[in-house]
């Protein structure tokens, strides 16, 4: 039993790990300009048109690859990529990683608290395209953090 708590709690580890990694990586994509409507990721970063971007910043297992964008404006933000995330079978530790096609849309930008002259998008929406994880519906809305 502590062999499997012990293996969880360095997995969850490499996981943040890799996080950390991972969405850092898109720091050229900080906003240029209080004009520029951002996305703020789970470190506290404005980005704008970010190739990557983690859903799940607790335990990463959800995040947004090989982002592309079809438009990024004032109002609205949509585009295409993956989501890889964890099946947690048998639980989250020892699950596998899956990539799903996706489109994504930002929207309901608002001020955001750390610098109030920069908006940010509020909300998130993942619609699944094609095959999806069995536990998750074909369309998710996920409010951003602020």
């Amino acid at each position: 039993m502590l062999r499997r708590k012990l293996r969880t709690v360095v997995l969850i580890c490499a996981a943040t790990s890799l996080a950390a990694t991972v969405v850092p990586a898109s720091a050229s994509t900080r906003a240029k300009s209080a004009a520029d409507v951002t996305v703020v990721d789970c470190f506290s970063q404005p980005q704008v048109r970010p190739g990557t971007f983690l859903i799940a910043c607790g335990d990463g297992n959800s995040i947004l690859v090989k982002m592309r964008w079809s438009q990024w404006k004032q109002n609205v933000a949509s585009g295409s990529g993956l989501n890889v995330v964890n099946d947690c079978l048998p639980y989250c530790a020892a699950g596998k990683f899956h990539s799903y096609p996706v489109t994504v849309r930002l929207d309901r930008p608002k001020a955001w608290q750390k610098d109030p002259a920069q908006k940010h998008y509020t909300e998130l929406r993942v619609v699944y395209t094609g095959a999806r994880p069995s536990h998750m519906p074909r369309e998710m809305t996920y409010r951003l953090w602020n």
